[in-house]
Formats: structure tokens, sequence, C-alpha cells
């Protein structure tokens, strides 16, 4: 089958007998030129700033752009595919040349998610969409559920994370066709995969952002983001800014099948609406038509609202379906890095007892005041959320890549505690993500990189080296030279990924491992998943020990406290005489039964005990 979205913005090829329809939205221009062809072609101005023009002879496949008033010629800011880069012109793109190959696709509900987040250009060695999906098998073999996709609007050059995306709707050429990408995402439904893309709704890119000049009513000069001037989404033109945002994320489902969003940093986004842009997208993707398939929300917060992932009567999401979870992993990292740096400082007090806290309750802070805040109150009461509204990892793009040298949490922290992490996260109720290369413990790096024009690329460059200039390792200038230049290719190709690691056997067996755990979690979690309400209970010890109890549910048999038990030993161990959790041995690693002791465990550092307790047992 074909899918195409109506949009009101860029252009839109028509049906029989042809001809393409371009739209434009620029307010304070009393005129625009659509530049096609060798002729220019003046377009028609309504009332609310909108310029139209229909041309029967163009065809997909043609290139355009728009020309200002003052002769800046601009790509079309809803360009479906710009293959010259931000400031060469748009394509136009007939959607529904593609055929799809598993149009039956449905998805998969968000209890047997396991996700994986990936940079397509750094994934394999050719960076592409296509090496991509030929790679995707071995994800579904692992055991893998859903791969996310770090951001792909068009962004200027050929290399970057994603986060300076400056063309929403236009997947980056670097990476290949819009078509090459619905492969990829044809290809993933085909063996079992969600496919979710990470979207950028709180800022644009520095270079190449053309909305300034076509549409200032876009931007709010009065309020200022980390990265420029914010979105205007409660202005007096907001309602046409928010349907740029709202038509782009049901694009993505609609027309490229995505499974769902990842909606980057909302705290960010100033918006003092009765409805917060995100909750929006939220409703429409949900009410929007043909939902008849899984759709799920992703949101990164560090707010920590847990309102936004509340659940109705019948526990569906109300609007988002899960958050991204930085708490359990800053716990997680000064328990096995020791680093109190930054933000860090709010995980410091008893790291074990923080890391209890999220495996329970999800997230840490919900309205204690935080230290590195200043004493400012941050979070949320999200007691009654099911922990499958937790999204939690040991790292992320951001957490590796915002390290000077980019290195992995493996690579700097203590290896049995990190894997004794692992393991409490891919058996418990949350929903796991790895970040790629964390299956097989790969020794590659992953670095701040990008590919702007020379005078911001060298501000890049200097500023990186000054932010960490105030750390002690980096005091000195010979210490700050030695971080890689973000805007170097080099810089770029030592952040892929180096697949012969897979059947390594120094990384093999550890990839092993992590696909018998993510087994055991399908076959026996995640049918218990879907009923799970509320946070769980955890206590530890002084030497370090870990204890943590969930109440499941089984909806399919219309039972419920089945309860899943964790014993976690991240102290200097061995410690004998530990009581056994009830219920039957799921999994054990570095823990065993003391023989001296009848029915006591004795468990090793980094030891991990999961029992599962059927209803009605002791």
């Amino acid at each position: 089958m074909k899918h195409a979205h109506p949009s009101p913005f860029g252009a839109t090829v028509l049906p029989s007998p042809g001809g393409v329809h371009f739209a434009l939205w620029a307010p304070t221009a009393p005129q625009v030129v659509l530049e096609h062809g060798p002729t220019p072609h003046p377009m028609l101005r309504n009332e609310e700033g909108w310029h139209h023009l229909t041309l029967p002879e163009a065809a997909p496949g043609d290139p355009y752009r728009f020309r200002l008033p003052d002769g800046l010629r601009i790509p079309d800011p809803a360009s479906r595919y710009n293959p010259d880069d931000v400031h060469g012109p748009s394509v136009v793109i007939d959607p529904r040349q593609y055929d799809w190959q598993h149009d039956t696709w449905r998805g998969r509900p968000w209890e047997e998610a396991v996700i994986y987040e990936l940079h397509v250009g750094c994934f394999t060695p050719e960076g592409t969409f296509s090496a991509a999906a030929k790679r995707l098998q071995d994800l579904a073999s692992l055991g893998i559920t859903a791969i996310e996709l770090m951001p792909l609007a068009d962004f200027p050059g050929q290399r970057n994370w994603g986060y300076d995306g400056v063309l929403q709707f236009a997947p980056d050429a670097s990476y290949g066709t819009p078509d090459d990408l619905k492969a990829l995402i044809d290809t993933a439904h085909g063996l079992g995969l969600m496919v979710l893309i990470d979207v950028v709704y709180n800022h644009f890119g520095p270079e190449g952002n053309y909305l300034h000049a076509a549409c200032p009513p876009f931007f709010n000069p009065a309020h200022q983001t980390p990265w420029g001037a914010a979105i205007h989404y409660d202005g007096a033109q907001a309602r046409t800014v928010r349907d740029f945002f709202v038509h782009n994320a049901l694009y993505w489902v609609e027309e490229f099948r995505f499974d769902g969003l990842r909606m980057d940093a909302i705290h960010a986004i100033r918006d003092d609406s009765p409805t917060h842009i995100a909750v929006e997208v939220c409703h429409a993707l949900r009410d929007g038509p043909g939902r008849e398939r899984h759709v799920h929300v992703v949101l990164e917060n560090d707010a920590n609202q847990a309102s936004l992932l509340a659940r109705d009567a019948q526990g569906r999401p109300a609007a988002a379906t899960a958050q991204w979870n930085d708490d359990l992993h800053h716990a997680v990292h000064v328990l096995a890095t020791g680093e109190t740096d930054g933000y860090y400082i709010d995980y410091t007090d008893d790291p074990v007892a923080q890391f209890g806290r999220a495996l329970a309750q999800g997230f840490i802070y919900q309205g204690q005041p935080s230290p590195f805040r200043a004493g400012e109150a941050r979070g949320e009461d999200a007691s009654r959320l099911p922990l499958g509204a937790f999204v939690s990892y040991l790292q992320t793009h951001d957490q590796v890549g915002n390290r000077a040298f980019g290195e992995r949490i493996h690579a700097i922290g203590d290896i049995a505690l990190v894997r004794a992490a692992w393991a409490c996260l891919l058996l418990s109720p949350h929903v796991p993500m790895l970040f790629m290369g964390d299956e097989f413990e790969a020794s590659t790096p992953f670095l701040y990189f990008c590919d702007f024009g020379p005078e911001l690329s060298r501000a890049v460059s200097e500023g990186r080296r000054a932010e960490f200039g105030r750390f002690k390792a980096f005091a000195d200038e010979a210490a700050r030279a030695r971080i890689p230049d973000p805007n170097a290719a080099s810089t770029f190709e030592a952040s892929k990924l180096r697949w012969d690691e897979w059947d390594d056997p120094l990384h093999a067996a550890w990839r092993v491992q992590v696909g018998e755990m993510l087994a055991l979690r399908q076959r026996r979690l995640a049918p218990l998943l879907a009923g799970q309400r509320g946070a769980g209970r955890f206590e530890t010890t002084r030497d370090g020990l870990l204890r943590v109890e969930w109440t499941l549910a089984d909806t399919t048999r219309g039972e419920d406290g089945a309860r899943l038990h964790l014993l976690a030993h991240f102290g200097e161990g061995p410690v004998e005489g530990i009581g056994a959790p009830p219920g039957e041995v799921l999994y054990a690693t570095a823990v065993d039964r003391d023989g001296s002791q009848n029915g006591l465990l004795r468990a090793a550092r980094g030891g991990v005990f999961v029992t599962l307790q059927e209803p009605g047992l002791a």
C-alpha cells in the first residue's frame, strides 16, 4: 500500500492529471517567488500570510526553492528532501511511490519494548539507512524489539548528532533518500522491530535555519533556550507554528510508518498555552485516523513531570507513554564509577540506595530539593505510574558523548558492578534501553561531532574545550588540546561501531549473556508487565546488598499479585548468610547456596539473584 500524510506545508504532488501545489507561510513577506525551472513564479498571498501556487508542469524529482523580497533564496522549511544540504534547493517528493512490503504491521504493545538507541551515521561503517537495515537481523535475534533513531532532520554538513537539524521534514541526505529510510523501517517491521524517531521540537540548529528570515513570528526573542530564541508556541500566531510540529509528528508516523517518537528536552520548550505542545502532539498521534496500530511517545523531561505520564482508568496513557529516566542512569554512574562532578552530586548519598529507589519507583526525584539546583524542588509524585512509564538505561548518546573523550561506562566503571546493574535493569519492569554497542561492550567511544561552516566550527571547538576547562583534569591548555575536535572527520570516524567485535571472544561472551537475559525477559516477564501498577519496594544493607520487590499482574489469566524479587550485591564481597527471596529462581550470577547454612545464599561482588513468586505462593 501507499502512505502519504496530507499537510498544508511544503510541496504536495497532485493526483491525475498531475502537477504540484507549493505553500509557504511567510506572514511578514508581501511577496514570495517560487523558483522552479528557468522561469520565476510569483506566488499568491492570502490574509493569513500563506503564499500558494500550483504548477501543472511540476513533477516529483524537480528541484525548487523560494525567493524572499530581499533576494534571499531559501529551501522549503517543510522540504521532504534536500540532497544538496540545508542551503541548497529542495526536491519534490511523491511519498506514494514507495510500495510497503509489511503493511499489515500493527506494532507491539509497550510492555514488550526493549529499545536500542542508534546513530545512523555511526551504527555501520557506511553510515547509511541501507547499511543499517542489513544489521537489524542481529538486533532482532539478540532480543531487541525496538530501535530508536537519533534525529534525522536535515542538518548542516555531512555529520552531526542530529540535534542541529533545521529541515524538520527532510531525512538528512547523508544517510540516503526518503525511500531508503522507508525501506529501513519496512525491514524492521518484517523482523518484528518497532522503530522510534527522536524529534527536536525545542530549538533549531544554528546554521541553515531560514525560518528566521522567512517567518520571524516563528520565534520569540523574549525567551531564550540554550540553543537560541525559543519557538513561539504561545504567541498571537501560535496556531500555525503549533500545526507545523503537529503535522511533523503525524508525517513521521503516517508517511514513514514510524511506531512513535522520542521528544527531545521538552523541559526546554517555552509554552504557556492551556495545552502544552508536547501534550497536543501526543493527542494528535493517539487520536488520528488509522490508529489501530500501536503508537508510542517517549519524552525527555528533566523536570520529572509524572503528570505527563498519567494513565486513564483502563491503564492507557493520557498523554505520553514513557519518559527517559536519567535518575536511574545517574545513580548507576555514581555507583559504578565513583564520579560526583556536576549533576552527579545529587546521587552521592548512598548510591546503592539511590539505584534501588530508581528500580523500585522510577524517578528518584519526586519533589525533593536538588543540591545541584541549589535546593530547588524537582519532580512530581510518580507512585501511581506503572514502571513501564520509565525508559531506563546505563548510558545514552548524551551521557557518553558529553564526556571529553566519549568513554563508555564499561570502560570507566567497575565492570562487575556495571554488569550487575545491567542484569538488574534488563530483568526489571522498566523498559530497558541499550545504546548501540552496549550489547557487546564496544571498545569505540562515542564523541561529540558536527560539520559546521568555518566560523561556527571554530567557535564550537573552542567553546567545547573551554567548557571542560572548569574540570581539574583539563585545567591546563595542553590537556584541553587533547580533546578531539568536534568538526574533524576523524572524530566522527572514531565513533563508528566496529562490527568485528560482535563475534570477537572478548566481546561476544557478554553479548550472549545479554541475549539470554532478554530471552528470559520476553518469555517470563513480558506477559506479566501489562497490568503492572505502582511502585515497588526496596531495602539496602550497609554491606552493599540491595533487595527490590515488584508486584506484577497476569492479565491473560485475570490474575494479579505475582511478585518479582531482585537481590544484588554492590558492596565489597563476598557476603554470606543471605536470606533467599521466595519463588522460582529465574536468574542467578555470582550467587549460590551457602553450604554451611541451610537455605541461605552467598553472593560475590556483582552477584545478582532474581526470583518470580506466583500468586498465592509463600
